[in-house]
């Protein structure tokens, strides 16, 4: 039977704390930059913010529009065929409304920028690392993480709620579909009921959440994508790493805003 090095798990842990506070690190240089005052080369420009923000948009819009409608759907015949035993299948719409816009709509455009946006992030990163340009950039008197880094962790933040209102949406389309035409429940009150069943906290609770995803995907996966030193290889490393911890990192602080919510609300 092998003994494990008791330093193995230490030399681990001293490598997470690391990289945390070069996350740490990297999100403050960030902020830097969007303050008021920066010179040319060390500010942020709207139009590449603007850039990034499409960006993400269009890479994963399509995937979410098709994922969320199929969840609505599912959500719907899963939610009637347990409130069926109570006799309370006007609660469909209820259920499938809050679930969406609480949970379900922001983790799923979540994931999916993370495995759409995410990923290409840190490759390009990575691949800019890799052949020296962001060397260049800091030659010419170009600060790397003005010009690379702010613009796509604040596009994709800003990207991300709109995202999330988005799948929303669809979601709560594609069960109204589903339960009018499969569970013949009556198409205007079903809507209705949905507008009715959401409030206030839980639209600024999806719209919350989507932007602490947001901040997590942005700088995770400029993160690994500066990070890389090495061989070619490491771009795909890079890659996978970003989006196995964007999504990790996105669930655990999906837990803690879920748990301070309840607290907070007393529910």
């Amino acid at each position: 039977m092998s003994v494990s090095d008791p330093t193995r798990g230490i030399n681990r842990g001293l490598a997470i704390l690391l990289d945390a506070g070069r996350i740490v690190e990297l999100l403050t240089a960030c902020v830097r930059t969007l303050l008021p005052g920066r010179r040319r080369g060390h500010r942020v420009k709207p139009s590449f913010v603007i850039r990034e923000f499409v960006r993400a948009g269009n890479r994963s819009l399509p995937l979410i529009s098709l994922i969320c409608v199929l969840i609505g759907m599912i959500m719907a015949l899963q939610a009637a065929h347990q409130l069926a035993q109570f006799g309370a299948q006007e609660l469909v719409a209820d259920l499938v409304a809050v679930s969406l816009t609480r949970e379900l709509a922001p983790l799923l455009a979540a994931v999916i920028v993370a495995a759409r946006y995410g990923s290409a992030i840190a490759a390009e990163l990575a691949t800019m690392r890799i052949t020296q340009e962001i060397d260049a950039y800091q030659v010419m008197g170009i600060n790397p993480v003005a010009y690379l880094v702010a613009p796509r962790i604040v596009g994709i933040v800003l990207a991300l709620p709109c995202l999330q209102v988005f799948a929303s949406v669809l979601g709560i389309l594609g069960g109204w579909s589903m339960a009018v035409t499969v569970l013949g429940l009556p198409a205007w009150p079903y809507l209705a009921n949905s507008l009715d069943a959401l409030l206030l906290p839980d639209l600024i609770l999806g719209a919350v959440k989507a932007l602490l995803f947001g901040m997590v995907i942005g700088v995770v996966s400029c993160h690994c994508g500066m990070s890389v030193i090495g061989a070619a290889r490491q771009v795909g490393e890079a890659t996978t790493t970003a989006v196995v911890r964007s999504i990790v990192l996105a669930i655990v602080v999906d837990l803690f805003v879920t748990v301070l919510f309840f607290r907070a609300s007393g529910s």
